[in-house]
């Protein structure tokens, strides 16, 4: 398994900076990704089933 991209330390960066996992705040060990990931994903789905109700 490769190490992730850290999204919070490799913003506006010209090197991407790997996730330090479990010495890293944000990451989520039961996961094993950062929760900035986790908010993103589930913001996409709520915004999704929001578009599919208004097309109803």
């Amino acid at each position: 398994m490769s190490i992730p991209i850290c999204p919070l330390m490799s913003a506006g960066n010209s090197v991407e900076i790997v996730c330090a996992q479990e010495k890293c705040s944000w990451y989520i060990k039961n996961y094993k990704t950062c929760s900035v990931y986790l908010l993103a994903h589930n913001a996409a789905l709520d915004i999704k089933e929001k578009q599919s109700h208004l097309k109803k």
